[in-house]
């Protein structure tokens, strides 16, 4: 009888590839100026809250729900920023906090309120290092997939499979890392694209 790991309880969904506008995609980071002026106000905000959370658990060893409910809720709108600049996907992202069942790139997941490790808490950014190292790398291979995805989907209309899934592959690995960092969970995230 094999035991497997369970399965990590942040998942990023994205749908397969399909025709885009290329006007839009020209114009890809000119239309996402008022969501990035948003998130800079939103992350900062969500940064506080990440350090009070923090001081939080390392005294009662529980995240009250309305504090990690606000960091996913930050971390749903990064994810489809991140999805839409990246080329996933045609459709303008909404510009809403919570989950969206109905956009291309979708985030599950709850957040972990009891049973929070006060050790791995305390450690957490020491702990998220070796990622941010593999990420690092991969970031660099990204911009060029990205850039390649950008100018094949100005005269086709799409981003190949290939290079779509390599990009979802990296937002989801991105994303469960930064569950995990922002404090939504303690359990440590797999080092996959997958």
């Amino acid at each position: 009888m094999s035991v497997s790991a369970p399965a990590y309880p942040f998942a990023l969904d994205v749908d397969p590839p399909e025709k885009q506008s290329r006007l839009t995609v020209f114009f890809r980071l000119i239309m996402l100026i008022p969501h990035a002026i948003i998130l800079e106000f939103l992350l900062a905000a969500a940064y506080v809250v990440m350090i009070l959370a923090w001081f939080i658990i390392l005294i009662t060893g529980k995240l009250p729900g309305g504090l990690g409910n606000f960091v996913l809720g930050s971390l749903h709108w990064l994810t489809r920023y991140g999805g839409y600049a990246w080329l996933l996907t045609g459709k303008y992202p909404p510009f809403a906090l919570g989950e969206d069942s109905n956009y291309p790139v979708r985030l599950s997941g709850e957040v972990q309120t009891e049973g929070r490790s006060r050790v791995t808490v305390f450690f957490r950014m020491l702990m998220i290092i070796p990622h941010v190292i593999v990420l690092y790398f991969l970031n660099i291979a990204l911009s060029v997939v990205v850039l390649i995805s950008w100018i094949v989907a100005l005269f086709t209309g799409s981003v190949p499979a290939g290079l779509h899934g390599f990009i979802a592959g990296f937002l989801r690995w991105q994303t469960r890392l930064g569950a995990y960092a922002m404090l939504l969970t303690d359990q440590y995230p797999p080092f996959s694209m997958s």
